[in-house]
């Protein structure tokens, strides 16, 4: 198709070509440049192709940037790590990162990422993790590595290990963030609490608090109602008072690390400090976190002569005063 050009116009047919073609240069330059800085940009910060949705990375306490950005990348939740070091550089923030384990559900870009692990933002809710009474902590730090996959069952229980019977069996809630050195220092501290009310009755009953919390980690292991949890603490005081040996079963599950604890005629023999068949006196310390009944229990025994008790087929405790009794008990109510 013609076009003409009135000479009305005011311009020339050369003049108008050369006009639409710088038009046209400027608008490819621009397409170009726009084009160039997309595509940078989606090069540089926009998440990984790859990007694995619903992961968690765990960044470990006191880690550096630039191992922090590279475990990012490793995981693909940035695409180069160079860019993340940059802004953490640009921000200040290189020594700012946040240790604890981030719940990526979705592609995020660089800055996003950063602006997650300079704020602690985890995008997790905080974990609430139950530990029973009676348990030990073996059994805590299994819960741990549950709850915290960053927190090895092995480091856990090297720091709470010494603490045996005063981690306080509890309901706790801890953030992404928490460590081992804060959940020990919360149950200890949540022990010291709650034991305060009861720590006259621990003066007046003519024992340290080390025994009672010792003893009351056996009854414990031993009994579950508080009237039964009584009777035994009673037992047991009066089996110390009279130099005979405790033989508390339990302590051969805290001797082998293992939930069950019937021991064998070799068990009975073992050479081990806990062993209460062998050694007379109470064991070393605990073998397991006693909850406040138990340790209530081992304040305040129900006095009787009873020097003997067992669980019998039944479900049910009994209790002799002589070894005669005990024996018959024993042909009566066990399998």
């Amino acid at each position: 198709m013609h076009i003409d050009i009135p000479k009305s116009a005011g311009v020339a047919p050369s003049t108008f070509r050369e006009h639409l073609a710088r038009s046209w240069r400027r608008w490819a330059l621009a397409f170009i440049v726009g084009f160039s800085v997309a595509y940078g940009y989606h090069s540089a910060f926009a998440p990984p192709a790859d990007f694995p949705a619903k992961s968690i990375v765990s960044i470990a306490s006191g880690a550096s940037a630039p191992s922090v950005a590279a475990q990012l990348a490793e995981a693909h939740i940035i695409a180069h790590p160079r860019v993340l070091r940059a802004i953490l550089r640009a921000t200040g923030a290189s020594d700012r990162v946040q240790a604890g384990a981030y719940l990526f559900t979705t592609p995020e870009d660089v800055f996003a990422v950063t602006y997650r692990i300079v704020a602690g933002n985890y995008g997790i809710p905080p974990a609430r993790i139950t530990f029973p009474e009676g348990e030990t902590t073996r059994d805590y730090a299994a819960r741990v590595h549950e709850a915290f996959p960053n927190i090895a069952e092995a480091d856990f229980l090297s720091t709470a290990k010494q603490y045996e019977g005063y981690l306080f069996p509890d309901t706790y809630l801890f953030t992404a963030s928490v460590n081992t050195p804060s959940i020990v220092q919360t149950m200890r501290t949540n022990f010291n609490t709650r034991i305060a009310p009861l720590l006259n009755g621990v003066q007046t009953s003519g024992h340290s608090l080390t025994d009672i919390i010792t003893l009351a980690s056996l009854v414990e292991r031993e009994a579950r109602s508080v009237e039964n949890k009584r009777i035994i603490a009673g037992i047991l005081w009066n089996r110390l008072k009279l130099g005979m040996p405790l033989q508390v079963d339990a302590v051969f599950g805290y001797i082998y690390s293992r939930d069950t604890y019937s021991p064998s005629f070799a068990d009975l023999k073992v050479d081990s400090p806990y062993n209460t068949y062998t050694h007379k006196g109470l064991p070393p310390g605990p073998i397991s976190n006693p909850g406040l009944e138990s340790i209530d229990a081992a304040i305040h025994p129900t006095k009787t002569s009873y020097l003997y008790y067992l669980t019998g087929k039944d479900n049910l405790m009994h209790y002799a005063t002589t070894y005669e009794q005990h024996q018959a008990n024993r042909q009566k109510y066990l399998p």
